[in-house]
């Protein structure tokens, strides 16, 4: 008898921690940093930031001169979009080609894709990539590459 009540406790417990790990599986960890980067209103690249990131390739292109590229930082898991926010583009020896700043008070970040699309033209024998700073991350973090 005490075997059986054995059984369903530990039957019990395997169930409740495939019930606990299966709902944390699909959530980014607690305290994550998450950005979003969008090619006009179309979700181009999503990732909770870390310093395990996969860098992703922006192909700009297809793109039109006259189209936006915006990004979205998000800090804690969603709690604030960060101060002192900007976008920078750095060359491959980690020189920075050019660089903008934001308002604290909007959550976006645009940037013309014109101005990168050029960016790329006058750097064609460098590899291109788009970092995000902000008060909150001052060393950075890299986003994509051009």
């Amino acid at each position: 008898m005490q075997n059986i009540a054995f059984k369903q406790a530990l039957l019990g417990t395997g169930l409740l921690a495939f019930f606990c790990l299966a709902l944390f599986s699909f959530k980014a960890p607690f305290g994550v940093d998450s950005y979003e980067i969008y090619l006009n209103n179309k979700l181009v690249l999503k990732q909770y930031a870390s310093k395990e990131i996969s860098l992703q390739s922006l192909a700009l292109d297809k793109a039109s001169p006259d189209d936006q590229l915006v990004v979205y930082y998000t800090h804690c898991h969603g709690k604030t979009s960060g101060t002192g926010r900007s976008l920078t583009i750095k060359d491959n020896g980690g020189r920075i080609v050019k660089e903008w700043k934001f308002e604290d008070s909007k959550k976006e970040m645009t940037i013309p894709v014109k101005a990168l699309q050029q960016l790329e033209k006058n750097n064609a024998k460098s590899h291109l990539t788009l970092y995000y700073a902000a008060s909150e991350l001052p060393g950075g973090q890299m986003l994509a590459a051009l």
